[in-house]
């Protein structure tokens, strides 16, 4: 039914919901949480906002590590009230009848607007029957609102664990195209793949064939796969690349562990000095990127 403690996890969320909420507002919602009505549900569910504002949620590292330590890679760090208050509705829905369960879900999925779907897709890691919302993750992939795609994107472990390949790919070729922080997500060398390596080195043809940049972290989804082809292209970076480009390019070759890259790489020793060093990673890539 669950894949963690939920009754744990409730009882966090909810210490968490009363520590930023006043005394009537918090009334409110406890009542709400209570009903299996799902009339009562759906309106409580759409009005969240009003009742509880949108202000950012206050909350300590000690709590955040719990919520780590019950279910990995889950966090509320700043969510907004309303968006908590929605996922205390979700967490206190009655899982027991599995298909009535699915189908009140559903419903807030079909009826909802956007910050009701954000809510959503960022609770899909601790809803019951996790299986059950495969198609439903890859149906938000297909949307082309920004804040919902970075709901199942980003910080979120849902996609890492429980999607299949081709939808899995289809996130990553997403996040590309709609220019999302590739870091932010989790599990992209836990799910790198080959077809997904070679369906990006295409995508990268293409880019350069139109004289379009390439966001470098893209090659970091090669480098378990490099054949003769990606030696050429990392070649092509390393030779025709901005800074970055280059600093991609040769982590790309480093985590690849070939012998022709380990010898390639012997050009650029300033790069690969950096690298040894620590110097030079995809953390700090991403730090040069946010700071351009």
């Amino acid at each position: 039914m669950f894949d963690y403690d939920a009754e744990r996890l409730k009882a966090l969320i909810i210490e968490v919901s009363r520590s930023n909420l006043n005394p009537d507002t918090w009334t409110w919602l406890s009542e709400n949480l209570l009903s299996e009505d799902s009339r009562q549900i759906n309106t409580a569910f759409a009005v969240m906002p009003r009742k509880t504002g949108k202000s950012v949620i206050q909350i300590s590292q000690d709590l955040l590590s719990k919520i780590d330590h019950v279910k990995p890679g889950f966090t509320v760090e700043n969510w907004t009230m309303d968006k908590l208050g929605r996922l205390c509705l979700l967490l206190h829905l009655n899982p027991a009848d599995q298909e009535k369960y699915i189908k009140t879900i559903e419903n807030l999925f079909l009826a909802a607007e956007v910050s009701e779907l954000v809510a959503l897709y960022s609770s899909l890691p601790v809803l019951a029957w996790p299986d059950r919302w495969k198609l439903r993750c890859a149906e938000g992939i297909r949307s082309n609102i920004g804040l919902v795609l970075e709901a199942i994107m980003y910080h979120n472990p849902y996609p890492e664990k429980y999607l299949d390949e081709k939808a899995w790919n289809q996130l990553i070729l997403k996040a590309f195209f709609t220019d999302k922080d590739i870091i932010q997500i989790p599990g992209i060398d836990e799910r790198a793949n080959a077809e997904l390596a070679l369906t990006l080195t295409d995508y990268a043809h293409e880019r350069w064939a139109a004289k379009r940049k390439i966001n470098p972290f893209l090659w970091r989804f090669t480098s378990k796969f490099l054949d003769e082809g990606l030696m050429l292209d990392l070649k092509k970076v390393l030779f025709e690349g901005s800074l970055r480009e280059k600093q991609a390019a040769a982590l790309t070759l480093v985590q690849s562990g070939s012998a022709s890259a380990s010898e390639l790489l012997k050009s650029y020793p300033e790069l690969l000095n950096a690298i040894k060093n620590n110097e030079l990673n995809w953390a700090n890539i991403a730090q040069e990127e946010e700071n351009n």
